[in-house]
Order: structure tokens, then C-alpha cells, then sequence
């Protein structure tokens, strides 16, 4: 059976920031020796599975973690500024702890003062997608190298998840991925979610 499209959605490696637990958001931090190793560990599993283009957020951590897949593929990569994290205003620079005490209740539902809506940030990086796939062939992969948050933002907005329920996908670890496959009917479905290795073709094609 004629595979569809898919894209698979692969967060950056770590940054010192990640690992100090500190709101990112748009602040430019670059991957640490940790996010490195990441970055070229995946991408060696990755190019596997021969990807016809990849793009990617702008920020060094996404375009960095890009950059060592393009390396293995011979692929150019193609920044998107649609594809950065969500704009954290405040936030960006404090330690979660700090976030938590200062915002309570902002905290704990992630409203951020002044900060990116979500619906924002799941339509526009979901528009990248959209561009990235005028890239890619009718049975093609398209790699998009982005962000936790607005990656989830941004599958969510694909799979037509309303707002209230985007929190069902847990959150995408460093250098995770997830693949979302096109359906014939219209529309997108997850095939994986947080994932860290590849999977047996059975697990994908168990209604074929």
C-alpha cells in the first residue's frame, strides 16, 4: 500500500538552560556538550530513515540540532522563524521555582503575562509544517526541528485537538521526536510521540 506523507517533529538537544531548568522561550541558548552528543546520536538514527527535506527553527539549539542531520544527509536546511519557541515575555531567564512563586496561578495553567497565546503559537508552526511540506514528495518524510512547547502547540493544531485538550500529549524530552503520518481522508494522525528510537515497520502499519 502506497505510504502518505509524514513529518516527524524532532525537539533540539539540550541547552544549559534545560538543564537548570530555566523558561527558554525565544532567548537564544545554544546546545551544551550534553545537546551535542544528543544532536548527532539521533541524527545518526534519523537519516535512516531518509528524509527528503528538513527545516527549522532559527534559534541556535534548533538550528544546531538540525544542522548534524543535515550533515548525515547531504540535505540543506531551511530556517523558519515560525518554527522558535513560544515567546515566554517575563518568564524567559527564571528558574522554574522562581516562575512558580512570582505566578502562582499563571504557574499552573501557563498563561503567561504578556507572553504567546498557545492557539498563536500552534497555528503559525503549524503553517511552517504546511510550507515544509510543499518540499517533500506525495509519499515523502519532512523533518521540522522546533521546540517543546510550540512543537506540541503545533501537533495539536494538526490534529485538530481543541485548546482545552492540549495537554493530552505529554511533553517531547531533548532530542525526542514524534511522527505524524497524512491520512486519506484528510487531515493528520500520531503515529509516535516522545520517542528516542525507531520502530519496528510492523508497529506502524498494524492496520494494513
Amino acid at each position: 500500500m502506497t505510504r502518505m506523507r509524514r513529518v516527524l517533529c524532532w525537539r533540539h538537544g539540550q541547552t544549559s538552560w534545560n538543564a537548570e531548568k530555566r523558561f527558554q522561550g525565544q532567548t537564544d541558548i545554544p546546545l551544551d556538550s550534553t545537546g551535542q552528543a544528543q544532536a548527532e546520536h539521533a541524527a545518526r538514527l534519523l537519516a535512516t530513515l531518509e528524509p527528503d527535506a528538513i527545516v527549522a527553527s532559527d534559534l541556535r539549539r534548533a538550528a544546531d540540532t538540525a544542522a548534524a542531520l543535515a550533515r548525515r544527509t547531504g540535505l540543506t536546511v531551511e530556517h523558519d522563524k515560525a518554527l522558535r519557541e513560544r515567546f515566554g515575555g517575563p518568564w524567559e531567564g527564571l528558574l522554574n521555582t522562581e516562575i512558580q512563586q512570582r505566578w502562582p496561578e499563571e504557574y499552573v495553567s501557563r498563561r503567561i503575562p504578556g507572553g504567546e497565546e498557545m492557539t498563536v503559537v500552534g497555528e503559525r508552526v503549524a503553517e511552517a509544517v504546511r510550507r515544509g511540506l510543499d518540499r517533500v514528495p506525495a509519499d515523502g518524510l519532512l523533518v521540522v526541528v522546533s521546540h517543546g512547547a510550540a512543537l506540541r502547540a503545533g501537533i495539536n493544531r494538526l490534529l485538530g485537538l481543541p485548546a482545552a485538550h492540549q495537554e493530552v500529549l505529554g511533553p517531547l524530552g531533548n532530542c525526542s521526536w514524534s511522527v505524524l503520518e497524512e491520512m486519506r481522508s484528510g487531515g493528520w494522525r500520531l503515529l509516535e510521540h516522545n520517542a528516542g528510537s525507531l520502530p519496528e515497520e510492523r508497529v506502524l502499519g498494524d492496520d494494513r
